[in-house]
């Protein structure tokens, strides 16, 4: 929101913004602007909104973002055919105004999106990587104390999820969670029901009440009867204690950034099935520019899944994948030691560009005061 920015300004001080997103998801919303002009958004009509070959459609000259960037790899939000669309729109000025604070912290790191931060850093106030912002509070957070009981959870956890992963081997468990909003059909429900059971692999399957678009996601009983001592059903769970486990091995994730960070930042690969904003363009670039995803069709099929989680756990793909991973969470790592990039960036934030800048203004402030005397 950025009337903090106004705010800053009528007041006299500096001021920074953190985007908590992906840089590629920022880059994808600075380019909204660019969509409507070129007349690609807002959509002609309803029938384009599910046309798989305009979807597909090349869009040549963003800046920032993948060869061979599709309208489908974009955030969510041109999904429309009204002009006044209020989330288009909100977008288009929250993205533009994106100009106007003294600094922006991104939480991601710069071997991850480095060459999205160069060019979006050359339109934008300078760029400071702090991501993955979650490491940090494991060298700032010690067990037993007052941010124990500190969370941003909407539901509450289960507990026994670890020790029950205790006793699988390594990378033998598939974790199932598609976030606090994402929302799919009874029939997409009972597909990734059925392509689970049918990969033979054990899983953890998050499953919110309200999964079920309008209804309550309730699963068959032959369906609990095939997948009996191999599945744990919860309605929420630690999800970076889950992912951090050695026994997960593959995690079905919508793509949120937060589920995406936590999940680099334990080497675990992802299958991805996007619900909306930038989960799109994160999917996009796990599959094709990190190497650690694939993508699950929107109408999800439970044969395919069945073979995508087989091959992600034990095909050839599935292997370069895993040492694509481990190769990210450790770069992760070391973004986020004490002493590192984004500690130091932290630290640039805070001592040349909040405090700097509001010391120069005193001092040119003092100086206007006492040459007028």
């Amino acid at each position: 929101m950025s009337f903090g920015y106004d705010a800053a300004r009528e007041i006299g001080v500096p001021c920074a913004a953190l985007w908590t997103a992906s840089a590629c998801g920022l880059a994808g919303y600075r380019h909204y602007h660019q969509l409507v002009e070129r007349g690609l958004v807002p959509f002609k009509d309803e029938a384009q909104l599910a046309d798989g070959v305009y979807l597909d459609t090349v869009v040549h000259g963003a800046r920032g973002m993948c060869d061979g960037v599709r309208l489908r790899d974009f955030p969510s939000f041109i999904r429309t055919t009204d002009c006044d669309d209020i989330m288009l729109n909100f977008f288009i000025h929250e993205a533009g105004r994106l100009s106007l604070p003294d600094a922006i912290m991104v939480n991601t790191f710069d071997d991850l999106e480095g060459s999205t931060l160069d060019v979006i850093g050359s339109m934008l106030p300078p760029l400071y990587t702090v991501g993955p912002l979650l490491l940090h509070t494991r060298h700032a957070h010690t067990e037993g104390g007052q941010l124990d009981s500190l969370g941003s959870n909407l539901w509450k956890e289960q507990d026994g999820l670890l020790e029950w992963l205790d006793g699988h081997a390594a990378r033998s468990v598939v974790y199932v969670n598609y976030g606090s909003i994402t929302v799919m059909t009874n029939e997409q429900l009972l597909e990734f029901a059925w392509g689970l059971a049918g990969s033979v692999y054990a899983f953890i399957w998050n499953i919110r009440p309200d999964l079920v678009k309008g209804d309550t996601a309730v699963l068959p009983p032959e369906f609990l009867s095939a997948v009996e001592g191999r599945a744990m059903l919860t309605t929420w769970c630690p999800q970076e204690a889950v992912l951090a486990h050695e026994a997960v091995g593959l995690f079905l994730t919508h793509s949120g950034w937060n589920s995406t960070l936590e999940s680099i930042s334990a080497g675990v690969p992802m299958l991805s099935w996007p619900f909306f904003a930038e989960q799109q363009t994160n999917c996009r670039y796990k599959c094709t520019e990190w190497g650690i995803g694939m993508e699950i069709g929107g109408e999800v099929r439970r044969a395919e899944l069945t073979e995508m989680i087989r091959e992600v756990m034990g095909g050839e793909k599935g292997r370069e994948m895993h040492r694509r991973a481990a190769e990210w969470k450790e770069k992760a790592i070391a973004a986020t030691l004490p002493g590192g990039p984004a500690e130091r960036n932290l630290d640039k934030v805070v001592n040349e560009v909040l405090l700097g800048k509001r010391e120069r203004s005193s001092v040119h402030q003092n100086t206007t005061t006492n040459a007028g005397n």
